[in-house]
């Protein structure tokens, strides 16, 4: 059994819904979901969280509000995210973070976007999902700043090294490898693979995006977390039944909830 801990579901991305995806993802052996809800609004929040309560079994969620889109959290937009957030499906707040790579909002209004939901997190005592990109200092600094060791969370996507990965473990941060870590490029990523301890350790999908070796060039979808667990498991030297094994264990401790093995789920299509 796989828990892909990070995909999107939306229908921009998977126009004939998520039940199909969902059902070919079991087929090959990934039993449990947690699906973000992020976007320009919060329509994806409310949508992550419906197909939570539907099949409640096997899927999470966990919303927020990603920094591309940090500029578009007014009161009222915090207010229902708020709301949302404390549904008992919903178990982390995330993706939430810095983004510099493109910008999308002023940095000044990521980071205190960031460091308002950090505190949403905390006061909801849920985990928190961290998106990073080109901004190592100043996400470990808000983390530290903003009492994030209180809740813990994920670095999800990893795509940081070593010296980032060692500060995100002391802060009660899991590290969780996507596609990236099948590319031949990501060598500082597979050294992180190889030594982090393994009770700290998930698998993603985050797709649409990143599709892993040997789907590259296709969309991603969480059937597909299958062949990132094999690459992380031969970069340790271990069975891949046993890296699936501790990553589900982990995610359960993570999320703070058991994801369903057996059985057919109400309201999922299976093909």
């Amino acid at each position: 059994m796989l828990v892909d801990t990070h995909c999107h579901l939306d229908p921009q991305y998977f126009p004939g819904g998520p039940d199909e995806v969902l059902a070919r993802a079991r087929e090959a052996g990934v039993e449990g979901f947690v699906v973000i809800g992020v976007g320009t609004d919060l329509a994806p929040a409310r949508a992550a969280v419906a197909l939570a309560k539907r099949i409640n079994e096997r899927a999470a969620a966990a919303i927020g509000v990603h920094p591309h889109d940090a500029i578009s959290l007014d009161d009222v937009a915090y207010a229902e995210l708020a709301t949302l957030a404390a549904e008992p499906e919903v178990v982390a707040v995330g993706e939430i973070g810095l983004d510099y790579h493109y910008d999308h909002s002023p940095r000044v209004v990521q980071r205190a976007t960031f460091a308002r939901l950090v505190g949403l997190a905390r006061a909801l005592n849920k985990p928190i999902v961290i998106h990073t990109r080109n901004a190592p200092a100043d996400t470990l600094d808000i983390l530290r700043s903003e009492g994030a060791r209180d809740v813990g969370g994920v670095i999800h996507c990893f795509s940081e090294d070593r010296a980032f990965a060692e500060q995100a473990l002391d802060l009660g941060f899991d590290i969780s490898f996507s596609g990236i870590v099948t590319f031949k490029t990501s060598l500082a990523i597979q050294e992180v693979a190889r030594w982090a301890p393994l009770d700290r350790i998930l698998v993603e999908t985050d797709s649409p995006y990143l599709a892993p070796i040997p789907k590259r060039g296709k969309p991603n979808e969480p059937a597909y977390v299958v062949h990132t667990a094999r690459r992380v498991a031969e970069l340790r030297g271990i069975a891949f039944e046993a890296l699936a094994e501790a990553t589900t264990v982990n995610a359960e401790r993570m999320f703070r909830r058991r994801f369903a093995s057996v059985g057919p789920v109400p309201g999922l299509a299976h093909t």
